[in-house]
């Protein structure tokens, strides 16, 4: 059965995002990326590069990890505001939203029905992972059906803004084994949990 994961950029004390809500790696944003977080990425996750990356990085390979990604109305239109109807066109592209209305590109399907349900069914499809994106609130609604996270820390801390699962995420502990980690030399880290069997 295909796997959830939440693949996600975090600072140290937990937020994806600050206060605001925009793009910390866009024009004007705080995220750091240094040169061999950028080369990991390439090579180990090159399909999570948006498309507009990957064409200007001459990135080709179609990476095997996930052929499909899942993303929330509000990630979905930062991309929107810069012109960007799909920046995933190498995957399969699902925006779950409930105001959007009708999808703004041929190739994004828009889903205003239950994103559990939604996932159920994709999982039960041949494919390749499922990658969600984000944001918080969608990881939160989703925290139930993901079974993997990838965490990729970076050495920052910003003291307020979006945590991993948003911020209205329930108290629902659960536990996670850590099966993978790279660390890099510019100090950011790229950590694998797996979802602990026999947890809710």
């Amino acid at each position: 059965m295909r796997k959830l994961v939440y693949y996600i950029a975090a600072t140290i004390d937990g937020f994806i995002a600050g206060p605001d809500g925009a793009d910390p790696t866009g024009p004007g944003g705080f995220w750091p990326i240094p040169e061999d977080y950028l080369r990991h990425l390439i090579a180990e996750y090159p399909e999570t590069l948006p498309g507009p990356a990957r064409e200007a990085l001459g990135v080709t390979a179609e990476g095997t990890r996930f052929d499909t990604v899942l993303e929330g109305r509000h990630s979905y239109e930062l991309g929107l505001k810069v012109g960007i109807p799909d920046a995933y066109p190498h995957l399969r592209h699902v925006v779950f939203s409930r105001t959007l209305g009708g999808s703004p590109d041929p190739n994004v399907t828009v889903l205003s029905g239950d994103p559990v349900a939604a996932v159920r069914e994709l999982k039960q499809q041949d494919g390749k992972d499922i990658w969600v994106i984000g944001g918080g609130t969608l990881a939160g609604a989703l925290a139930t059906e993901i079974d993997q996270l990838v965490v990729k820390l970076a050495p920052l801390t910003i003291g307020a803004g979006i945590p991993l699962f948003g911020r209205d995420a329930a108290f629902e502990p659960r536990t996670w084994e850590l099966t993978g980690h790279t660390v890099l030399d510019s100090g950011a880290l790229f950590l694998t949990y797996t979802r602990r069997r026999g947890d809710s």
